[in-house]
């Protein structure tokens, strides 16, 4: 768990977009993960086992985006200022904003397109390793990726410029 607990939370929070939830989620999917391999669920020569792992949070993401479209909640007003922390500095303003606007273009990606993005940008998988993953082939998720991208080099075009 040591090993894989902040790759796994950070892939589930790009994919929901809250970090309470997703830190939720990511235990949940470490016991789901033990309980498996107490009951003979995971087979070493099938996957790597952090492939086998990703596949899991990424079920467990998307029974939580299924359920959150199904019952959605109204979001609490957001903080001005975060404990410990200061936003005076224009060039920090100026950096959340645009990592604001990337993470909003990112989740506005179809489901397939955001995941593969986030597994091969965020956390650095190949395309073999991501196909595992999705349960698709390799050539889909190059395709994947070739779409995905080319909507954030439009939907970013001002801030590429």
């Amino acid at each position: 768990m040591r090993r894989h607990k902040r790759p796994v939370l950070n892939f589930i929070y790009r994919l929901i977009g809250d970090v309470t939830e997703a830190e939720d989620l990511a235990l949940d999917v470490f016991v789901r993960a033990y309980r498996a391999l107490t009951g003979g669920g995971y087979r070493s020569g099938r996957a790597e086992f952090s492939t086998w792992l990703f596949q899991i949070a990424r079920n467990a993401a998307l029974d939580f985006l299924r359920y959150r479209q199904r019952h959605p909640i109204a979001p609490l007003p957001e903080l001005e200022h975060e404990a410990g922390r200061e936003r005076t500095a224009p060039q920090e303003l100026a950096a959340q904003e645009t990592g604001a606007q990337i993470a909003a273009a990112i989740a506005e990606l179809p489901e397939d397109q955001r995941t593969a993005l986030i597994l091969a940008e965020y956390e650095d998988r190949s395309q073999n390793e991501i196909a595992a993953i999705m349960k698709t082939s390799a050539k889909s998720v190059e395709a994947r990726l070739y779409r995905a991208r080319q909507f954030l080099r439009h939907r970013l075009a001002k801030l590429l410029d």
